[in-house]
């Protein structure tokens, strides 16, 4: 701001400067550091692992207040319980409905409710949420509000909480028949990453997880998309737990008389594959953590997805949605040129092998023409459209028409199995 250097000048060391003679003009500038950890943690209920409750001051009984989603508490009740009984805390459970249907500000003021009459110590008593993404958003958007800022840790327990929902700054829920139309920005001040967990889910969650791993594959780490086009069926079958015994002391055998690099050792497929993306996702989150920049590759199939996410309710899950967006951004990068055929056919075929669909009934002009509209408005009047640029790149676009993208529409329908669309 331009100051009156005539007039007396009033500082504070953080920055408020007084403007006029009189004074008759404030400006305030103030800077708060954000700091969050995103840490693996494997087996966080047993007993002797104390990843969850290392911040438990030395002294006093610990309080915690526990948000779970409905199909973990079934899985993992006990265990949480006995998690916490065996650790002397004096808790508090609430159970909530699991799911995108029930992603709303009711779960918001449930959690507020309960803290409430909890009575929790916002300051030394950190909310933890355990569960699915859907979940996470709901504990994160509650503590960002209660109080004006309640610390809180994320315990993801399905794959798209491990590597997207869970690890950024953003929560948020469903308002108004949109996709996250009401959020905030609050990070947790922990997030513990345990792969066991997935053990439990069916593959069409796994799936649904990989579908981000593949999206960071495409758009920045063309080794990652390799490794889903080379173990993605394995990985799958296996729900990336990490090899034992034999299996896993051959995994990378060093040449003869030679020692093997750290970054040769740590690597089976399903840890390099969790390892890189997160670190593709923490890349892109933290320069532009609050999201001042509207061109953000990680916003690739998540275009046109919300739309048809919140019109296929509840027959396509968040990361199925998500593919379907990446497989039309892809055939309209092939119409321009960004990438071949054959870079097209693998990702179809990499989506078709990790269980993820390319193409779903709601792919229809008066589905993603609006769907396009409204990502125009919340992009602040520009598409910035981030397309794959071959395997591995992405660039924006803001020029996609209508009628390119009717037809890439009908040039994708055309690619199914058995398409006479």
């Amino acid at each position: 701001m331009q100051q009156d250097l005539r007039a007396p000048q009033q500082a504070h060391p953080e920055g408020l400067f007084a403007v006029g003679n009189p004074v008759s003009h404030w400006s305030v500038f103030s800077i708060k550091p954000v700091q969050y950890e995103v840490r693996i943690s494997e087996d966080l209920l047993a007993v002797d692992n104390t990843a969850i409750l290392e911040d438990v001051a030395a002294t006093g009984r610990p309080r915690r207040f526990v948000v779970v989603d409905s199909v973990v508490h079934d899985l993992y009740g006990e265990r949480i319980r006995t998690y916490l009984d065996h650790h002397g805390v004096d808790y508090r459970i609430l159970t909530l409905r699991a799911g995108e249907g029930h992603k709303d500000l009711e779960g918001v003021q449930q959690v507020a409710a309960g803290l409430d009459e909890f009575g929790i110590d916002r300051r030394r008593e950190p909310v933890i949420g355990i569960g699915g993404g859907v979940l996470l958003d709901i504990v994160g958007m509650a503590c960002s509000l209660y109080r004006r800022g309640t610390p809180h840790i994320r315990i993801p327990t399905t794959l798209i909480g491990l590597v997207d929902a869970g690890v950024g700054a953003k929560t948020g829920v469903n308002a108004g028949g949109h996709k996250n139309r009401m959020g905030t920005y609050f990070p947790a001040s922990r997030t513990l990453l345990d792969r066991t967990f997935l053990t439990t889910l069916d593959d069409r969650h796994i799936s649904n997880g990989l579908a981000e791993i593949l999206k960071i594959g495409l758009i920045k780490d063309a080794r990652l998309f390799e490794l889903l086009e080379r173990h993605g069926s394995e990985l799958l079958r296996t729900k990336l737990q990490r090899p034992s015994g034999t299996e896993a002391d051959h995994l990378v055998q060093a040449p003869a008389g030679q020692r093997l690099t750290l970054q040769e050792h740590v690597l089976d497929p399903a840890t390099e594959v969790i390892q890189r993306a997160v670190q593709g996702m923490l890349e892109e989150l933290q320069p532009n953590l609050w999201e001042q920049v509207l061109e953000r590759v990680v916003d690739y199939g998540h275009s046109f997805s919300p739309t048809v996410e919140m019109h296929a309710l509840p027959e396509l899950l968040h990361g199925e949605a998500v593919t379907v967006d990446m497989a039309l951004s892809t055939v309209l990068a092939e119409r321009r040129g960004l990438v071949d055929a054959s870079q097209r056919a693998r990702v179809l075929r990499v989506m078709d092998e990790l269980g993820l669909p390319t193409w779903h009934p709601s792919c229809t002009p008066e589905v993603l023409v609006p769907a396009l509209r409204d990502t125009v408005r919340h992009r602040d009047g520009a598409q910035r459209l981030p397309l794959p640029l071959g395997i591995g790149g992405a660039v924006f676009v803001n020029d996609v028409s209508e009628e390119e993208l009717v037809a890439a529409v009908d040039d994708l329908a055309g690619l199914q199995p058995g398409a006479a669309r």
